[in-house]
């Protein structure tokens, strides 16, 4: 058996083994801690860069007449953007019309009723696909089905391209955003005698909202800021158009041909287009967040 002053000694030894190991744990906590930190900041610099950049460029430029007057003619320097403004408003309401209900549902059967299937399983893995292709082939699908089937360019045309770009985002989103909605309230529902039916659209449903509009926020943000998928379908126009099945003016195609136009006024307002766009996503990104943390 051992003795006391055997038991004395290994615990000594052990506590001076920890003491001796203690300092290069606390040195390397402090490293990583550090690391960690500087690569946070790095990845934050960009996008601090790319907005001081923004602002700094089109804030001069910004006024009323930005979101009032149309675009001046090359050379002329007085007008703003609103059509553009306008149009990139119709196409966003489009595409969520179109990409919402479809996404919503698709998120409700792969959440509620397919789970575990393999019809499940190719949705998801079809969804993963459609979310890593780029924009500009989504504006080739639009294209194909709907620009050379009506005959000519449309806000109709754009709508449909960036709802293929929201899709994906809207189905993922809201399906994690259903799958954290308690089972024990599915449960409950049950209990008191509800169908599958009742029990998904009376609780399920209206308790992933907030879910559920994040998803929409988000895709939106993803999509508003999309200029290839525009130049094939909804093109440009230079004066005020509602008409969802004529070409109309948007923010990205305005930015992009008038950052290619060799003339000063024309740059300023691709600038100020740029500003206002940046506002636009950085509102819905706030507001998509705002929405989860009234989820959690």
């Amino acid at each position: 058996m051992a003795t006391t002053e055997d038991t004395i000694g290994r615990t000594k030894k052990i506590n001076l083994t920890r003491s001796a190991r203690t300092p290069f744990r606390s040195y390397f906590d402090f490293f990583m801690t550090f690391l960690t930190g500087a690569f946070t900041i790095l990845t934050i610099v960009p996008l601090v860069a790319l907005v001081w950049d923004v602002v700094r460029q089109g804030i001069d430029r910004l006024g009323i007449q930005s979101f009032t007057e149309l675009p001046p003619p090359p050379g002329l320097e007085e007008g703003g953007f609103g059509n553009a403004i306008l149009g990139t408003l119709i196409t966003l309401g489009i595409a969520a019309a179109i990409s919402v209900p479809f996404g919503v549902l698709a998120a409700i059967y792969l959440s509620e009723f397919g789970r575990g299937t393999r019809i499940a399983y190719g949705v998801k893995f079809a969804t993963n696909v459609l979310a890593g292709i780029p924009a500009i082939l989504a504006g080739l699908f639009a294209y194909t089905v709907v620009v050379l089937t009506t005959g000519g360019f449309s806000a109709f045309a754009g709508g449909v391209a960036l709802s293929v770009v929201m899709i994906p985002i809207v189905v993922r989103a809201t399906e994690e955003g259903l799958l954290l909605v308690p089972q024990e309230m599915r449960q409950a529902a049950v209990g008191v005698g509800a169908t599958n039916f009742q029990s998904i659209s009376r609780i399920v449903v209206p308790a992933a909202l907030p879910s559920i509009a994040t998803a929409v926020t988000l895709a939106l943000a993803r999509a508003g800021g999309e200029a290839a998928p525009l130049l094939f379908t909804a093109l440009n126009n230079n004066f005020w158009s509602t008409d969802i099945w004529q070409p109309i003016a948007t923010l990205p195609v305005l930015i992009y041909f008038y950052a290619i136009i060799p003339y000063e006024a024309q740059k300023e307002i691709a600038w100020a287009a740029a500003l206002v766009l940046l506002g636009i996503i950085l509102i819905v990104s706030i507001s998509s967040r705002l929405l989860a943390r009234q989820r959690l």
